[in-house]
């Protein structure tokens, strides 16, 4: 039986989106795929393949090392162009990391893009060795699903929401690209609408934006309330809260939260940006602007038609995304990956 070695350190920061995203699929091979091969998590054991969540100083030089004696998979979860968005970084370090991190994407034979535009962003930072397979990410059913009438309003009893509110929900660390100042704008124009941010600075004084958007929780308006981050375990009931999921990001590559706000059943207003068509369709509302993210929201608070038309919508996209479909695209890779292994030995 063929075996795999997953190397992750995602889980040792709380409430970014690497860490569910590592934990999900993970879980997912691990139990679907058991019959066909055996997994080991961080493990000096030999394997056939090694699949890399994180990019680790230390896991690329085991990579350097063994290159040739087992297959490496690695999995895109940023690019330079993301982390320039998050972190507020010293200039050089920056481009000695950014120079780290695609020599790292370089040295893998396979690398996993979690939307169909990102392989053409790695071929032209210069990421030309590896295959490149797309799979998007992935949210159990088992994990994010909606929840009865009376047991939302026990929720919103104990975070303190009012149960006649319209809740729009965000959901991410705190960073400028997120969109978190337009988000707060955005509730300054409709003070009849709940605003809800859930998360927090997971990267600390380092994340970008950190005193302005310290200030600017400060000095939020009255309908806003911030969270902070939350255990993943509780993060089924905040979607469940929410009437609609409102993602005003400047920069993405395949949100968690958009696939957890499916499996719930909630609509989603997003910021209309070259990404989310590829992996998204038509299923979710869009704008570029305050004034629209406004209209958008104010509209769906005040029409419940709009409202269910929209929650089946995500439905029939959360569909695409089964269990069964994304299980089968990992096989497929995990498979070539064993044979052409076998067939270089």
């Amino acid at each position: 039986m063929p075996t795999i070695n997953v190397k992750s350190s995602a889980n040792l920061i709380k409430g970014q989106g690497v860490s569910s995203c590592y934990n999900e699929q993970f879980k997912l091979v691990s139990e679907g795929l058991s019959s066909k091969y055996k997994f080991y998590v961080n493990s000096m054991k030999k394997s056939d393949i090694v699949h890399y969540h994180t990019v680790n100083l230390g896991y690329y030089f085991e990579r350097l090392f063994q290159k040739h004696k087992k297959s490496g998979i690695g999995y895109v979860h940023f690019l330079p162009d993301t982390v320039e968005q998050s972190l507020d970084m010293p200039l050089l370090f920056k481009k000695v990391f950014y120079k780290y991190l695609l020599s790292f994407y370089n040295s893998m034979d396979y690398l996993v893009a979690v939307n169909p535009c990102v392989i053409e962003k790695l071929r032209k930072y210069g990421v030309t060795n590896p295959k490149i397979i797309y799979i998007p990410n992935y949210v159990s059913e088992k994990e994010f699903f909606p929840l009865d009438k009376n047991k939302i309003m026990s929720i919103k009893n104990n975070y303190k929401i009012d149960k006649n509110k319209f809740v729009a929900l965000g959901v991410g660390q705190l960073q400028t690209r997120k969109g978190i100042f337009d988000f707060v704008k955005t509730a300054e124009k409709l003070p009849h609408i709940q605003f809800i941010w859930a998360g927090g600075f997971s990267f600390g004084k380092i994340s970008d934006g950190y005193k302005e958007i310290k200030s600017l929780i400060k000095n939020a308006p009255p309908n806003i309330k911030f969270l902070g981050i939350i255990n993943r375990e509780n993060m089924n009931e905040i979607y469940n809260m929410a009437d609609v999921l409102f993602l005003p990001s400047f920069d993405e590559l395949f949100p968690m939260s958009i696939l957890e706000a499916y499996c719930c059943k909630i609509p989603v207003v997003l910021r209309d940006i070259d990404i989310y068509p590829q992996i998204l369709f038509d299923s979710y509302l869009k704008s570029s602007d305050v004034n629209g993210f406004a209209k958008l929201l104010d509209s769906l608070s005040k029409d419940k038609n709009l409202q269910n038309y929209w929650q089946e919508k995500v439905w029939d996209c959360h569909k695409y995304y089964s269990q069964e479909n994304i299980l089968k695209m990992w096989d497929n890779l995990y498979n070539e990956a064993y044979k052409e292994l076998k067939k270089g030995e």
